[in-house]
């Protein structure tokens, strides 16, 4: 009986319950497979867009300048030939010294503009040097868009459907970067799909003394990030879409995607 007992004495260690694999997952594991969400205060946010809007058009700024610079000096090197800027702004140059000598010739009030006569083509230069600031903002906001996207599909199956993808924007990505989803989705089943957002938040607060037409300006400039992450989830959703954003009135953006 003694010996039946010893061959039998193991049982117990094999009936005893799967816990090694599980054991192997330490607290550690766990939060690096699931970490905590953390929330941030919205207002930080709108802080943080601010700063980085300023940040990034003095960084501009600068690399613009330096790049003219050397344009400049490669120029009148005669290593290349003048480009169109460069042409534009000898042009600008000498009828500036032209008004120059004709106010100096007939007076003050000969050569003074019209009032508000400069206004849209002051406009029209301040756009275009934005054009960069808004192409830096549109690249960073691809990142994050396409990080916060991979996040979220992380337990979903492959979208194979433009459509599917499309709400999954409108809901998911729009809740969790702006606190809603969109008002209204349409489409003219040809590929085109447009967003539209009624209280848009990112420029829910820009307002100019200028007037509506300055502060729609100034808009366009803090759309870019938001039309940059827009872009970036479908990019790593594995859709190739191209997004405009549009401001027809203060606080609505449209988002048309091709």
């Amino acid at each position: 009986m003694a010996s039946r007992a010893s061959f039998q004495s193991p049982a117990p260690f094999s009936a005893q319950p799967m816990a090694s694999t599980s054991s192997l997952v330490t607290p550690t594991l766990a939060l690096l497979a699931d970490p905590p969400v953390r929330q941030v205060d919205a207002a930080a946010m709108d802080y943080l867009l601010i700063e980085m809007v300023q940040t990034l058009r003095e960084s501009e700024a600068v690399s613009s300048e330096r790049l003219k610079k050397a344009e400049d000096e490669m120029i009148q090197a005669g290593f290349m030939p003048p480009t169109v800027a460069a042409r534009e702004k000898q042009r600008k140059e000498k009828e500036k010294r032209e008004k120059e000598k004709l106010r100096e010739s007939t007076g003050s009030g000969a050569g003074s503009p019209a009032p508000g006569g400069g206004a849209g083509k002051g406009s029209v230069e301040e756009d275009a040097a934005e054009e960069g600031l808004r192409t830096r903002l549109e690249a960073i906001g691809v990142h994050v868009g396409g990080n916060i996207a991979e996040r979220l599909c992380r337990e979903r199956p492959r979208f194979t459907d433009t459509l599917d993808a499309v709400k999954f924007v409108c809901k998911d990505i729009w809740s969790i970067c702006w606190d809603k989803q969109v008002d209204n989705l349409r489409t003219n089943h040809r590929g085109v799909y447009v967003l539209q957002d009624n209280q848009f938040k990112p420029i829910c607060r820009i307002s100019s003394y200028e007037g509506q037409q300055d502060a729609q300006r100034r808009a366009r400039t803090y759309v870019a990030l938001p039309a940059g992450i827009i872009k970036g989830a479908f990019a790593r959703l594995g859709f190739d879409a191209s997004i405009t954003p549009e401001i027809p009135h203060l606080p609505q953006c449209k988002c048309q995607t091709y």
